[in-house]
């Protein structure tokens, strides 16, 4: 790779140019390694956090006995939330140590934490053989996932798309989601297979201890994959620049940093509201809501939604690619308008309760959530400068997580249950669209440009040539602007 060693597109600065030493010019298999290695481990991580959901419903009969099945789902889903109350403190912590030691060694962190996370979860006991310790242990290991994860989606965000090309930097963002959908699918297809082969006693004696149990090798491989890479070239230029700024001027501190980042933080937080209330309704509740609320065979609404996942995949891609061709923006406000038009309908087939009609409704909410899953991973980093993008990326996805996502599944529930509604979970994510709606258009597009405080990063030597030239063609345009407007002056 050939970098500028400021790590600031001098065009930025009104005294300096372009030149071919601010251009980035990307080494392809590094790029498809370093986008294999996030998806995969982005895999491993949401197979270990996103089996909690999978198997709610068993894990409410063993840690939360009590005679209505909805308060059982209640208290599972509460622990559920209790991780994402420490998120935010995972990304605090996680989120500046990346952008002053490397993305690459926190990544390695979050891997490791969260596979002993979840391992811990498949050696608790039941609350039959030790009482109240054990719930109060699964809130412990849940506490431990939180706080890893805190780190994992900002972390990995960042590594692809400071590594990405301009042009194709929403493509190879949807790669990391891509794996989320494989983490997913994993955790669905292993509880959808226990569920399906194992009576329900031996489900509720061992079989819900098998998918924690994974964890533990898979944690092993994606540390070892992760460990295995460069850093980004984003970050060895800011790194320099750091160096040579220290020197000269005093050292501001991150929180002063995050301070002057106020605007983009709220749009932060407002995109993640809609993507995550839309994820964890579609992918995480809505398997427990067929089954627990509509008395839905257990095994073919895990399959159903094991199915959208499936064909949301390619969509998940598709919509990066797109939003390289048209742009952030029209992608996203697509999924906000059609969630704020099509919920409802989508709960109306999803309540009819025979498979077809339930599909269907999965499957419009599965379509609208790729819009989200395949754009956000470049649209994220894009709102940060490069020597705060990781921290302020992790806290403001974090806090919005949190308080909106995470609690998706506990609140809906929540609400269905003390109103008798069943269609709290349609205005629920008709509520969020509107959050999203403003939230879009008040973003700037960020498709196939720079992100901020750093330059162009292209594929080619080629490339940069040519960005070199329309960079100059600019200046000489703006020049003979500038002239004739002070002769007709």
């Amino acid at each position: 790779m050939t970098a500028s060693s400021n790590g600031f597109w001098r065009h930025n600065n009104k005294d300096n140019s372009l030149t071919l030493d601010d251009i980035t010019v990307v080494d392809n298999s590094l790029l498809k390694r370093a986008v294999g290695a996030m998806a995969l481990g982005n895999a491993m991580e949401w197979f270990d956090f996103g089996v909690y959901s999978y198997i709610a419903v068993t894990l409410g009969k063993v840690f939360f006995p009590s005679s209505s099945p909805s308060a059982q789902l209640i208290a599972t889903f509460g622990t559920f939330a209790a991780a994402f109350l420490v998120r935010p403190i995972g990304g605090m912590v996680f989120g500046p140590l990346g952008d002053r030691i490397g993305r690459q060694r926190v990544l390695a962190m979050t891997m490791i934490m969260m596979a002993v996370g979840t391992f811990a979860i498949g050696l608790i006991p039941s609350y039959g053989s030790i009482g109240i310790l054990a719930p109060a242990l699964l809130l412990v290991a849940r506490l431990v996932q939180g706080f890893s994860t805190g780190g994992e989606y900002g972390g990995a965000a960042t590594f692809i798309a400071e590594f990405a090309t301009d042009r194709r930097r929403g493509f190879a963002g949807s790669f990391l989601e891509f794996g989320t959908l494989v983490g997913y699918i994993l955790g669905a297809g292993t509880v959808a297979v226990l569920t399906a082969t194992l009576s329900q006693e031996a489900l509720l004696s061992w079989g819900w201890r098998v998918p924690f149990f994974i964890a533990g090798p898979l944690g092993l491989v994606g540390l070892y994959i992760r460990m295995k890479l460069e850093e980004t070239p984003a970050f060895k230029k800011e790194a320099e620049a750091r160096e040579a700024d220290e020197m000269s001027r005093p050292k501001q501190s991150f929180m002063e940093l995050l301070a002057q980042q106020w605007k983009p933080l709220l749009l932060c937080v407002g995109l993640v509201l809609i993507f995550n209330v839309t994820d964890y309704m579609a992918l995480s509740y809505l398997p427990s809501y067929l089954s627990a609320t509509l008395h839905f065979n257990e095994s073919h609404g895990l399959f159903l939604v094991l199915l959208v996942m499936v064909l949301m995949m390619p969509m998940t891609l598709y919509a990066g690619h797109l939003s390289d061709k048209i742009g952030r923006k029209p992608v996203m406000l697509l999924g906000c308008v059609g969630l704020f038009v099509l919920s409802i309908p989508a709960l109306l087939l999803i309540r009819m309760g025979t498979v077809l009609p339930v599909f269907s409704g999965l499957l419009i909410l599965g379509a609208l959530l790729s819009t989200f899953t395949g754009v956000m991973p470049s649209s994220l980093p894009a709102l940060f400068p490069t020597k705060i993008r990781y921290g302020a990326l992790a806290i403001g996805f974090n806090v919005s997580v949190s308080l909106f996502g995470g609690t998706t599944p506990l609140v809906t529930a929540w609400l269905v249950d003390r109103t008798g509604n069943l269609m709290m979970p349609a205005y629920y994510l008709m509520g969020a669209s509107i959050i999203g709606i403003v939230s879009v258009l008040a973003l700037r597009e960020t498709a196939r440009k720079p992100l901020l405080g750093s330059g162009p990063c292209v594929a080619t030597r080629a490339e940069a040539h040519a960005v070199l030239r329309g960079e100059r063609e600019a200046e000489e345009l703006d020049e003979a602007y500038a002239a004739a407007v002070t002769a007709r002056a």
